[in-house]
């Protein structure tokens, strides 16, 4: 019999792709869920991209109405600027604390407009963009995030360090600005906990023969991503720091494999879907793909990798692979199949690094109480890599949170996780 003190609330941690899911899963079995992101916006890394494979579909008309129905679903209270300080309790009563930033906009009185963006006197790089773009202190991260509310980055805004500045507010025609929110302290009693906190991906600065961040036109992956998305830095145009299009790209994959110490089992996939990005945009570009290794499961991904194979792209087995620059060149010195050193000179370099935990993950563990694996990842408690049960009851991880995995296998676990505390006796 349910005991009447305990709650069949639930908590889920990060609103990405799989947070999304369970939530909307968990509020249409008739639940509450306390949805919490420490970020200003919902869909996690997802929204960077412009496609995803093994469709090619576009990831905004995938997550822009699962985000729209997160966002009007009364049944999901979604703390934005939020973290998890601590939690205690056992399942079907966990006790939560929360800390919440304030946003110093009002979300009712705000329509989006962007009036308040060009008086501010500030500018400085965009994370969301990968650094490729700038913003101002007041802002959100790209064309289309939702919620459509900006937020004041309080660590540069004037009027926080000391100066008399409300320009922001002085554009506002709907008093959307507001200096005097406060933070809040939320507590709450749950029944059950997700952790849905996505990942990272390796810095390449950390291997300097690769030239990132000291050779112009090397790029991440995710930087990439950006410039070929409709609502980036360039609108969609594929641009070298000169501001002509590449005429020949080198994709190198698994960046941070060795020093990460396994595979991360997207990255060849996404690699392969650069080919058709580049070809889209560019249609005679000679691509060349350097590789050790290549991660193609199943059936509809190996579809997927004969199709993007048709794109003409040069594979190249090789080992030991530098960047270098040689006149206007970029050139990648590699290793071939017979140990043969080569080389080959091209306009733009792309990057595939690994994808690793997110920073907060040991501290989010320990209020958990909960294990990490040997590579930082949330341990599952069975010896299943598609677990998403930990070692404290009541507490599930889905995702890249539990390691890195694609768009299909992270809805797939949020499912499950769902399944698990549906069946709960709470």
């Amino acid at each position: 019999m349910k005991n009447k003190k305990n709650s069949d609330d639930v908590l889920v941690i990060g609103s990405g792709i799989a947070g999304i899911e369970a939530s909307l899963l968990i509020s249409k079995a008739g639940k509450k869920v306390h949805l919490v992101e420490k970020t200003s916006y919902t869909g996690g890394m997802v929204i960077k991209f412009e496609e995803v494979f093994s469709n090619l579909e576009c990831s905004t008309c995938m997550v822009a109405p699962r985000q729209q129905e997160l966002l009007q679903d009364k049944n999901i209270d979604l703390i934005m600027l939020a973290e998890v300080e601590e939690i205690s309790g056992v399942p079907g009563n966990f006790k939560v604390k929360i800390h919440k930033k304030p946003r110093y906009v009002d979300i009712e009185n705000c329509i989006g407009c962007g009036a308040c963006f060009d008086p501010c006197p500030v500018s400085l790089k965009n994370e969301f963009e990968e650094g490729l773009s700038e913003r101002k202190a007041i802002y959100v991260p790209c064309a289309g995030a939702l919620p459509n509310v900006p937020m004041i980055d309080t660590e540069h805004c004037l009027r926080f360090n000391g100066k008399d500045c409300q320009a922001c507010k002085e554009a506002c025609m709907f008093e959307a600005i507001d200096f005097n929110q406060k933070d809040e302290i939320i507590e709450i009693n749950v029944g059950a906990i997700i952790i849905a906190t996505g990942f990272r991906t390796f810095d390449p600065a950390q291997i300097p023969r690769y030239g990132y961040k000291k050779l112009d036109n090397v790029y991440t992956a995710l930087e990439f991503e950006r410039l070929y998305a409709s609502n980036g830095p360039t609108e969609g145009k594929i641009l070298l720091k000169n501001g002509k299009s590449p005429r020949s790209v080198a994709i190198i994959h698994c960046v941070g494999r060795d020093e990460k110490g396994y595979c991360s089992s997207v990255c060849c996939l996404y690699s392969l879907k650069f080919n058709h990005y580049l070809k889209s945009k560019i249609p005679d570009i000679k691509i060349s793909e350097f590789y050790k290794d290549l991660c193609i499961p199943g059936k509809l991904h190996q579809k997927f990798y004969e199709k993007m194979k048709e794109t003409g792209a040069n594979l190249i087995f090789s080992e030991n692979v530098e960047v270098n620059k040689q006149g206007e060149k970029i050139v990648v010195k590699y290793s071939n199949k017979t140990g043969k050193k080569e080389s080959l000179p091209v306009d733009m370099v792309i990057l595939s690094p690994a994808i690793e935990p997110p920073d907060e993950s040991s501290k989010l563990a320990e209020t958990l109480g909960i294990s990490l694996d040997k590579y930082g990842f949330f341990k599952e408690d069975e010896q299943d890599f598609s677990s998403v049960v930990t070692s404290k009851p009541g507490v599930f991880i889905v995702g890249c949170a539990q390691g890195p995995k694609n768009i299909q296998e992270s809805v797939a676990q949020a499912k499950a996780a769902v399944g698990k505390i549906l069946s709960m006796n709470i």
